[in-house]
C-alpha cells in the first residue's frame, strides 16, 4: 500500500503511508500559508507565527510544550517557506497519540501571550542578524527580492526588524484566523502504525476544529524584468547570484526543468558547473544551481563564491555552460545517465522519512494527490533531449538573467 488518504468531517485532509519494521514515526501539518500571503505591514508574520505557536496554549506553557516530546526522546519542529508552513514531530511510534495531541494543541489552540511575543521578537531579530553575518545565505533572499521586485513572492521569509517590532497579539491572531483553516491544511503521517489507529486519533484530536475555508488571494507575478545590482559589503569573497524566473509547480515542463538544473549544477559532484569551473580551474569552492517552482511562477539561479579578481572570468565560464545547454543537444548516453542520476537521488531522498512525510503533505495540499515513485520515474524517463533543449532556450537565455553580487568594500 503506497498511501491512504481520507477527509475528516471538517474538511481536513489526512494522508498516511505505513512503513513496516520502523520504531520511529513522523507526523505533521502542512499549511497553505507562507511569506507571500503577508500584507505589507505583516512582513515576517508567517515565520513569526510559526515561532510563537510554541509559546503557550490554553492548557500548556512554553516549557510544557517543549518538554512533552523531548521527555520521551522525540523531536518537535517547524519551518516556513514562501508558500507554506510545516509543523511536525518525530517520535517512537508508540507515542503517536502524544504527538498528535501536542501538534493539534499548538497548531489550533495557541494563545500567543503578549510577553512571550515580545521575547520572541528579539529571538527572530537575532536570527535576521545571523543571516546578515552570512552573505552566502543572505544573498539568496536578496536575489529573490531583486527578481520578484515589488511583489509579495519576493519578501524575505524572516521579515524586517522594524515591522517585527510592531507586531501585536491581535495582528498574530488575524493572520492565524485567516490562514490556519480546515480546508487550508493537510495532516501527514509516516510510520509503522495501524490505519484504524491513525483514523481514530485524527478524528479525536483534529475533528473538533470548526470547518472553515478562506481562499488565498495571492497576487500573480507576471512583470519580470531583468535587474543587475552590485553591493559592497564587509566580505573577503565575492558572492554572486545569476538567474531568472522559471516554470510554476503546475507547468508541464517542470520535470524537464528539474532534470536540466540537475545536469547543470545539482547536488552531484559530477554536475557541469562543479566539473568545469571548480574542478577544472579552481576558481570557486562552492558553486551550485537551483530551481524552485512556486504556485504561479518559479525561480532558477546559479550561486558562486570566488576571489573578486576571478569573478568576471568565473561568470564567463557559467555563461559558457548555459550556452552549451542551449546549443548542444544531449546524446543518448548523456540523457540516460542524467535520468538515472535524478531517479537515484529521488529514491535516496525517500530514506528520510520525515522529509517524505512533509513531501506527501505538500503534494496533497498542492495537487490534491500524491504521485507514486513509479509515476515520477516514468515522467522522468519520458523526457526527451529535444524537450531539454527547448526548455534551455526558454529559460537560460542571457537576456533573461538578473545578476546580484556582493563584493568587498574598497
Amino acid at each position: 500500500m503506497e498511501f491512504t488518504t481520507f477527509i475528516l468531517t471538517n474538511g481536513i485532509r489526512v494522508i498516511f503511508k505505513p512503513i513496516s519494521g520502523s520504531d520511529v514515526a513522523h507526523c505533521g501539518f502542512v499549511i497553505n500559508a507562507g511569506t507571500r500571503d503577508e500584507a505589507p505591514n505583516e512582513l515576517g508574520m508567517a515565520h513569526f507565527l510559526e515561532h510563537v505557536l510554541f509559546k503557550g496554549t490554553r492548557k500548556r506553557k512554553a516549557f510544557h510544550i517543549l518538554n512533552r516530546l523531548d521527555a520521551v526522546g522525540g523531536e518537535l519542529n517547524a519551518y516556513t517557506t514562501k508558500e507554506d508552513t510545516c509543523i511536525y514531530a518525530s517520535f517512537l511510534h508508540h507515542h503517536f497519540e502524544r504527538a498528535v495531541e501536542l501538534l493539534a494543541d499548538i497548531t489550533f489552540h495557541s494563545i500567543f501571550p503578549p510577553k512571550e511575543l515580545d521575547k520572541e521578537k528579539d529571538v527572530v531579530i537575532e536570527e535576521i542578524r545571523s543571516y546578515q553575518d552570512s552573505p552566502s545565505e543572505q544573498i539568496f533572499d536578496d536575489f529573490e527580492e531583486l527578481v520578484f521586485s515589488g511583489h509579495p513572492i519576493g519578501y524575505g521569509i524572516l521579515g524586517k526588524e522594524d515591522t517585527l517590532r510592531e507586531f501585536q497579539q491581535a495582528d498574530v491572531v488575524r493572520f492565524f484566523q485567516r490562514h490556519y483553516t480546515s480546508h487550508n491544511l493537510v495532516f501527514s503521517i509516516v510510520g509503522d502504525l495501524p490505519l484504524k489507529k491513525v483514523k481514530l486519533l485524527a478524528e479525536k484530536y483534529l475533528g473538533d476544529l470548526a470547518e472553515s475555508s478562506t481562499p488565498n488571494q495571492r497576487q500573480g507575478f507576471d512583470k519580470y524584468r531583468p535587474q543587475q545590482k552590485k553591493q559592497e559589503m564587509e566580505v573577503f569573497q565575492a558572492h554572486c547570484m545569476l538567474g531568472t524566473t522559471a516554470y510554476s509547480v503546475h507547468h508541464k515542463d517542470r520535470r524537464s526543468m528539474v532534470l536540466l538544473n540537475n545536469i547543470l549544477g545539482g547536488p552531484g559532484s559530477n554536475c557541469r558547473l562543479n566539473l568545469n569551473i571548480r574542478e577544472k580551474y579552481g576558481f570557486t569552492y562552492h558553486i551550485e544551481s537551483n530551481y524552485t517552482p512556486y504556485s504561479d511562477s518559479g525561480i532558477f539561479s546559479v550561486y558562486l563564491g570566488t576571489d573578486p579578481q576571478s569573478l568576471d572570468r568565473t561568470l564567463q565560464l557559467v555563461h559558457r555552460e548555459l550556452r552549451k545547454l542551449r546549443e548542444k543537444q544531449l546524446g543518448v548516453g548523456q540523457l540516460h545517465s542524467a535520468k538515472q542520476q535524478l531517479i537515484g537521488q529521488i529514491a535516496l531522498s525517500q530514506e528520510s522519512r520525515s522529509s517524505l512525510m512533509m513531501a506527501m503533505g505538500k503534494s496533497l495540499l498542492t495537487f490534491d494527490r500524491v504521485a507514486t515513485l513509479p509515476e515520477i520515474y516514468a515522467e522522468i524517463e519520458a523526457i526527451s533531449a529535444e524537450e531539454l533543449l527547448r526548455v534551455a532556450n526558454e529559460i537560460l537565455t542571457p537576456d533573461r538573467m538578473s545578476l546580484l553580487t556582493f563584493v568587498p568594500k574598497n
